[in-house]
């Protein structure tokens, strides 16, 4: 069968996402000073040009490649949101999801990486910045989704809840990274999972429990924040 020849554009966009998959590999294992724009280019499968031809800095690369991270990860939470599904199977899948997140080591250190890079760089912390943001307002929609399957409301300010719960989960992969023998696998997961059913209690008020009809999907979870 005939491959089918690509466009210019389809062109550019595969070259493009091969960039951001050698950007990644390359970052976790020698980090992001080590990992030079000819590395990366070479593991691609390209030229130092074919670089900047898609990138104007290695900066921006890295941005990107952060981008398309986060975009995966809220995806996997997403998809379990789902009004059909009983409110246990949901919570149980967050929690599988959430732990399973400890097993991707590359994403965890390219993440490392840009936090370390925006602790000494405030350009670049403007620019992560941003990200930082949506991944919270993602943790509050989830939050909020959840509230509403509970028919319940939050004793603690979503967005400082949401916040507490990236921070918390990210100081256990370091842990798990740097320290492997200290923070095994399966020590890591009971402790992920556990900070999942911490945020529930604080999302679950006893006395403002009530049988709730879903309605929605999140979608519009986030709408009433």
């Amino acid at each position: 069968m005939k491959r089918k020849r690509l466009s210019r554009q389809e062109g550019r966009e595969l070259t493009s996402q091969r960039l951001v998959e050698a950007a990644q590999r390359l970052i976790a294992r020698r980090g992001l000073e080590a990992a030079s724009v000819e590395d990366i280019a070479e593991a691609a499968g390209y030229s130092r040009g074919a670089f900047y031809s898609n990138f104007k800095s290695k900066d921006d690369l890295f941005y990107e490649v952060l981008r398309q991270d986060q975009q995966r990860n809220n995806a996997k939470f997403a998809v379990g949101l789902d009004d059909a599904l009983p409110l246990e199977q949901i919570q149980a899948r967050i929690r599988e999801i959430n732990a399973g997140l400890f097993d991707e080591r590359d994403s965890f250190l390219v993440w490392a990486e840009a936090h370390m890079l925006s602790a000494r760089d405030p350009k670049f912390r403007a620019k992560v910045a941003g990200l930082i943001a949506e991944r919270r307002d993602f943790v509050v929609t989830i939050i909020q989704y959840l509230a509403r399957r509970m028919g319940a409301t939050s004793s603690v300010p979503l967005e400082a809840l949401a916040m507490g719960f990236i921070s918390l989960s990210e100081g256990v992969r370091l842990s798990g990274a740097s320290c492997p023998n200290e923070m095994p696998a399966e020590v890591a997961y009971s402790i992920l999972n556990l900070f999942v059913d911490s945020v529930l209690q604080q999302v679950l008020q006893p006395d403002k429990r009530e049988a709730a009809r879903p309605r929605g999907s999140i979608k519009n979870a986030g709408a009433s924040r």
